[in-house]
C-alpha cells in the first residue's frame, strides 16, 4: 500500500463520521469532487468499497466498518504523537482543545477561559458543546485534548478528575416563593420539565425525583435550560437547574427559587482526558485553573 496516505485516512474517517460527502468535505476545507477522488483512491488502494452510496447520504460497508476501526487507531496514535511532541517541545502548553457540556458551558466558560488565558500567555482555545457521549467519542478519536463534564463517566480508557460538586435548585412560579419546598416523591404527581433525551442533567433530575426512564405523562421537554426556565415563567410547570445557572438564567424570567432539604440533590463536575496523552501534566494545570474559576462564581453567586 505504497500509495496509502494520512490525509486519505483522515478524509475517510470525516466521511464516516458526517455521513455526507458535502459536510465531510467542508470539514475537511477541500471540494466535495476532490474529497469523492481520494475515497475512490483509497477503496482501491484497500481492494474493496468502503461505502454504500445513494442520493441523501453514505453509509459504512461491512468492509468500511472493519476498516474504521484501525483508521481511529491509527489517527489517534499518530494525533497523540503529535501531543508528545507538542508538550515535549512546549511543558507550558500553548493550545487547548476542551470540550464541555450544554448545561455547564454558558456559566462556566467565559470564567474558565478568561483564567486560562491569565494563567498560560498566549494559549490557544478550542472549544466544543455537546453532550457527555459526543465528546467520550471525540476525545477517544483525539478530537479533542479534555472535556468538562459530569462525573463518573466510567470509560476506562479515560482519566477522571473531580473538580467540585453544585447543588440543583427548583424553579417554581413567583407566587410560589416562601411556600414548602415538594418532597422529591411529589415531584412525580407535578408538571416536571426537564432536557430532552441525551443530556445527562436530564438523567440526574429523574433519579432524584425517582422517576423511570419511561416518561411520565406530566413530564414535558426542552432543549435548553434556558427554555425551561421560560416555560416555567410563562407558568407551565416546575423545573429543576444546577445552582451555577441561576445567575444567568433568572436574569430575564419571573420565577422563584428554592432550594431542596437534605438529602439535596447534586452532581459532580470534573474533567477527563485520555489515560495516554502526553499531555497530563499540562492538564492538571488546566484543573486548578477551571477549579478556581468555579469557587470564584460560587463566592459571587452566595454573595448575592
Amino acid at each position: 500500500m505504497k500509495n496509502l496516505t494520512l490525509k486519505q485516512l483522515r478524509y475517510f474517517e470525516a466521511l464516516a463520521r458526517d455521513g455526507r460527502f458535502r459536510r465531510a468535505a467542508d470539514a475537511c476545507a477541500i471540494s466535495q469532487p476532490a474529497l469523492s477522488m481520494q475515497i475512490k483512491e483509497l477503496e482501491q488502494e484497500l481492494g474493496g468499497e468502503l461505502f454504500e452510496r445513494n442520493a441523501r447520504e453514505v453509509k459504512l460497508t461491512a468492509f468500511g466498518q472493519t476498516v474504521a476501526l484501525r483508521i481511529r487507531d491509527i489517527l489517534r496514535g499518530v494525533d497523540e504523537l503529535a501531543e508528545l511532541a507538542r508538550a515535549a517541545r512546549d511543558p507550558f502548553l500553548t493550545r487547548l482543545r476542551i470540550g464541555i457540556i450544554p448545561t455547564i458551558a454558558p456559566y462556566l466558560l467565559p470564567a474558565i477561559i478568561n483564567d486560562l488565558n491569565k494563567s498560560f500567555a498566549g494559549i490557544q482555545i478550542e472549544v466544543r458543546e455537546t453532550q457527555t457521549s459526543k465528546l467520550v467519542q471525540e476525545l477517544a478519536q483525539g478530537q479533542l485534548d479534555t472535556a468538562i463534564v459530569a462525573l463518573p463517566v466510567s470509560e476506562p480508557s479515560l482519566a477522571e478528575l473531580e473538580l467540585f460538586k453544585e447543588e440543583f435548585v427548583l424553579v417554581r412560579r413567583p407566587e410560589d416563593e416562601g411556600k414548602p419546598v415538594p418532597e422529591r416523591e411529589a415531584l412525580r404527581e407535578m408538571r416536571l420539565l426537564l432536557l430532552e433525551e441525551g443530556h445527562c442533567f436530564r438523567d440526574q433530575a429523574l433519579s432524584f425525583c425517582k422517576i423511570g426512564q419511561a416518561r411520565p405523562r406530566e413530564v414535558m421537554e426542552g432543549s435548553s435550560l434556558s427554555t425551561l426556565v421560560q416555560m416555567v415563567s410563562a407558568g407551565i410547570g416546575i423545573t429543576l437547574i444546577p445552582e451555577m445557572a441561576v445567575p444567568v438564567e433568572t436574569r430575564s424570567a419571573h420565577v422563584s427559587i428554592s432550594r431542596f432539604q437534605s438529602p439535596q440533590p447534586s452532581r459532580t463536575i470534573g474533567m477527563i482526558w485520555r489515560n495516554s496523552t502526553p499531555m497530563a501534566k499540562q492538564l492538571q494545570q488546566v484543573s486548578e485553573a477551571v477549579r478556581r474559576s468555579a469557587e470564584t462564581m460560587r463566592e459571587q453567586y452566595i454573595a448575592r
